[in-house]
């Protein structure tokens, strides 16, 4: 158990005391702590009741369905935040300087290039570094670098952290793609296939939207994967990236009136795990294979 005294009198903080109520600051209610934290949530209650009688405060104003913080608690969590970030960045620093011969590492990456681009290289990788074990997830939200979701990640906007080491590895572009008897329909009558609503927002969307001129959206789906493959059985016109569909051999690339978007690629870890051997390598595999695929624009 790690301890905090604040005087010689006093009782003593528990971190994980602190812990838990950060957390429970960042999602609101006793529940959503406990899941967060994979606790029950009278664990989660408990550890908030011993940390205001060590500091002889109330942090939480306990309601029925949230646990709002009082005026204290507010004050207290933007302290423990700070906490927080500071023992996040021992940690990083021990597993930076550590450099030892096996490492196990953290890699996240948007979906099409963690399954196709990094995952059918991993064995090349494995070959050359086998005392390197990647853990790779495939997600379109960003990774909590900060909270050791994962030591390095593939961005496709470049952060605005200024402690994160940040570099530009590539470009992504998209085309519109069918199979060819979908593609000889008249253009008037083409369906389209494209993102759930919530990720209206992502640039390849807003250029299908920009494209439709009328004409509907008859499936969405969440992943790029569920897209392709309502594309692969005839549903209609979807957006890919280049990289993506230009290697399905079942597709043609479309002509388009408005040109195609680009975003770029932005490879992220902390500077102090950048002195780890394992961390360098996995960079530049990362660099390598998504610089091959998805070139750098001018």
């Amino acid at each position: 158990m790690y301890s905090l005294h604040l005087c010689n009198n006093a009782p003593m903080i528990d971190w994980q005391d602190l812990l838990h109520f950060v957390v429970l600051a960042r999602t609101g209610s006793l529940s959503a702590a406990a899941r967060t934290l994979g606790v029950d949530h009278a664990t989660v209650g408990r550890r908030i009741a011993a940390l205001e009688h060590a500091l002889d405060l109330r942090l939480v104003d306990r309601l029925p369905r949230s646990s709002p913080l009082t005026s204290d608690g507010r004050a207290i969590a933007e302290l423990a935040m700070e906490i927080e970030e500071k023992v996040e960045a021992i940690r990083r620093y021990s597993r930076g300087a550590a450099a030892k011969p096996a490492s196990a590492i953290r890699v996240s990456a948007p979906p099409s290039i963690a399954a196709r681009l990094v995952a059918p290289n991993i064995p090349d990788f494995r070959r050359r570094h086998p005392d390197i074990t990647l853990t790779l997830s495939g997600s379109t939200e960003a990774a909590a670098l900060d909270r050791g979701e994962a030591e390095i990640a593939v961005r496709m906007t470049r952060p605005e952290e200024a402690d994160l080491l940040v570099r530009r590895i590539g470009t992504m572009r998209f085309g519109l793609y069918a199979l060819p008897k979908v593609a000889a329909q008249p253009p008037e009558s083409w369906s389209f296939i494209g993102y759930d609503l919530r990720l209206d927002h992502l640039t390849q969307q807003a250029w299908l939207n920009s494209l439709l001129a009328g004409r509907q959206i008859v499936f969405r789906a969440g992943d790029v994967f569920g897209q392709q493959e309502a594309a692969r059985a005839g549903l209609g016109v979807v957006a890919l990236p280049v990289f993506l569909g230009d290697a399905d051999p079942v597709f043609v690339r479309l002509p388009t009136a408005v040109p195609s978007p680009a975003r770029d690629l932005w490879l992220v870890t902390y500077p102090d795990l950048r002195r780890s051997p394992a961390i360098r390598s996995v960079m530049d595999f990362l660099s390598e294979i998504v610089g091959k695929a998805c070139q750098i624009r001018e």
